[in-house]
């Protein structure tokens, strides 16, 4: 599906296992899908910074209206978001929310959280809703600050009043 790019908007840069959770997300009835497109796999967390880069600043800095969240395995490593982060130009850093397991997507299965999918919907809901059951658990509360950031912003345009 393609976005108005000269409307507020979201696009979704991810890695393989992401990608289900994304499209997860994406079911949620109250979503406004319109707004909102999942990008290809990029096949890892490097290559998802590495495409953010040299495909999409340049796209950002044209369409002010365009938010990006970056979707990582953190791969338990603490100093990952910050090292993300300061790749991020910052007159950009406003609109690029960074969010990921905090070691890969498989360990969010492994805990009984669900399929990819049904976690992405739940993620989704919970962020409509602005609840925290899911996003509190272990392996996605270090998600917390970006969330509230993502949700002051880009809530707006993902989901209907």
């Amino acid at each position: 599906m393609s976005v108005n790019k000269r409307k507020p908007h979201v696009l979704v840069p991810e890695d393989d296992a992401n990608s289900d959770l994304a499209n997860g997300f994406l079911r949620d009835n109250s979503l406004l899908t319109q707004n909102v497109r999942v990008l290809r796999p990029a096949r890892g967390w490097s290559r998802v910074l590495d495409s953010f880069l040299t495909d999409h600043v340049a796209e950002m800095e044209r369409y002010s209206d365009r938010s990006m969240v970056l979707l990582i395995d953190f791969d338990g490593d603490s100093g990952r978001l910050s090292h993300v982060k300061a790749q991020i130009p910052v007159h950009l850093s406003h609109r690029v929310y960074i969010l990921g397991a905090l070691k890969e997507p498989i360990d969010l299965t492994k805990a009984g959280l669900g399929s990819y999918e049904t976690i992405g919907s739940e993620l989704a809901r919970e962020c409509r809703e602005e609840t925290y059951k899911t996003w509190s658990h272990d392996l996605l509360r270090h998600n917390a600050g970006e969330l509230d950031r993502l949700r002051e912003r880009v809530r707006p345009i993902l989901f209907a009043s």
